[in-house]
């Protein structure tokens, strides 16, 4: 897969760690040098787990799949674009969250990485390898949720959860485009 196109994924997956991110730097009660990288280490860990659990349940399901697979993949960025728009469209902008429990942290890792795991499957049946991809969406996620809790300190929580509208609409975009190479010829 095209740099480019990785990074915009990337990018894109990120938002949602990115919103809680600085929602939890807006929120703690004090902010000290290990809670950033605990929050970003969490976030890119499962940003990075989820595309590769989703990768290999596709390689499996391939065969059966692939007739349709332009369909599917458009489908499923479909759907997770449209789930981060509507999130990001619907959000509250008071903080969720005062402290750093590790419990909390968990399952705002799952269900920011929920997109991740459809995006792998999406991944195998595109046969793109899955290694640069996990890299490069985990390390983006980290670095942009690092980020995001000193963002979060500092400014507060003003436009956090509306940044999902713009990976939303990029992850419908990189659908659409899919589907369309293939329906003209070039996938």
């Amino acid at each position: 897969m095209a740099l480019v196109p990785l990074l915009l994924i990337a990018l894109s997956l990120a938002m949602d760690a990115f919103a809680v991110s600085l929602a939890y730097g807006c929120s703690l009660k004090s902010l000290k040098f290990r809670h950033p990288l605990i929050i970003a280490g969490t976030f890119g860990l499962f940003q990075a787990a989820m595309p590769v659990a989703g990768w290999y349940a596709g390689r499996v399901l391939a065969p059966v799949i692939r007739p349709v697979d332009h369909w599917v993949v458009l489908g499923l960025l479909l759907l997770v674009g449209i789930h981060m728009i509507k999130e990001g469209s619907a959000a509250k902008t008071k903080p969720a969250c005062q402290i750093l429990a590790p419990a909390v942290l968990f399952a705002l890792g799952i269900a920011t990485s929920l997109d991740a795991l459809a995006l792998g499957l999406t991944f195998a049946l595109l046969d793109v390898a899955i290694l640069w991809p996990v890299l490069m969406i985990g390390g983006v996620t980290f670095l942009l949720s690092w980020i995001a809790v000193y963002m979060g300190r500092a400014f507060g929580l003003i436009f956090g959860p509306k940044i999902n509208i713009i990976g939303g609409v990029i992850l419908i975009g990189l659908g659409i485009k899919i589907c369309l190479e293939h329906i003209g010829g070039g996938y």
